[in-house]
């Protein structure tokens, strides 16, 4: 899915947590922060009010290839449901 995008950027902390498995009452602000910072990238490369996915792979099956938490920012085309 992610290659068929134009844009695919990713927001990756510095605290390591493998996957969101390991989350946990501590750390689950560093999601609402990966997230945050796709907003304000959104808006700043000016495709905030047209059309953008973001994606947290889970797991090896789910798609997850690097085994630190990561966000997917995509942009720059119509995107369907389910993903593919």
């Amino acid at each position: 899915m992610t290659a068929l995008v134009p844009i695919h950027l990713l927001v990756v902390p510095k605290q390591h947590i493998a996957s969101l498995n390991y989350l946990n009452e501590e750390s689950v602000a560093l999601v609402w922060y990966m997230y945050l910072a796709a907003k304000h990238i959104a808006a700043d490369e000016g495709f905030a009010e047209s059309v953008y996915r973001t994606l947290i792979n889970g797991n090896e099956d789910g798609g997850q290839d690097v085994f630190h938490v990561h966000l997917h920012l995509m942009a720059g085309r119509r995107m369907g449901w389910p993903p593919g």
